[in-house]
């Protein structure tokens, strides 16, 4: 059975590093990108990821305008999308519901929990 991918789309390297170890660890495959532009060319790939985790607060484009971008296209809607800010979880709840993304993760995060919320997204 091939590993799952996760796109997480953080600015922050210590984020990427604690994400990416955390979700290795937990089986997933991980790619990174630091903001939404460069997201682009693996979330448009052949190889679409299977979930992506996006920082809400991006240089050039807010996680959550891009969840919306991604909700709207036909190509990428079905992908599972999770929001990850330190914003409260009721305003995270919101920009969730005004993106379309499927859930949120709060930083600073616990890495099993982050775990077991990608895996539940996916299975």
């Amino acid at each position: 059975m091939k590993k799952k991918t996760v796109l997480v789309v953080d600015d922050s390297e210590i984020v990427v590093a604690m994400a990416s170890d955390a979700l290795e660890e937990g089986g997933f495959t991980v790619i990174t990108a630091p903001n939404a532009k460069a997201a682009d060319k693996y979330i448009h790939s052949e190889r679409k990821p299977d979930l992506i985790i996006l920082d809400v607060m991006l240089p050039i484009l807010d996680g959550d305008k891009k969840a919306k971008m991604l909700k709207d296209n036909p190509q990428t809607k079905s992908i599972p999308i999770l929001l990850l800010s330190s914003k409260p979880a009721d305003e995270l709840a919101r920009l969730v519901t005004d993106s379309g993304a499927d859930g949120f993760i709060r930083k600073p995060f616990i890495a099993r929990n982050m775990v077991d919320k990608v895996r539940e997204m996916l299975s």
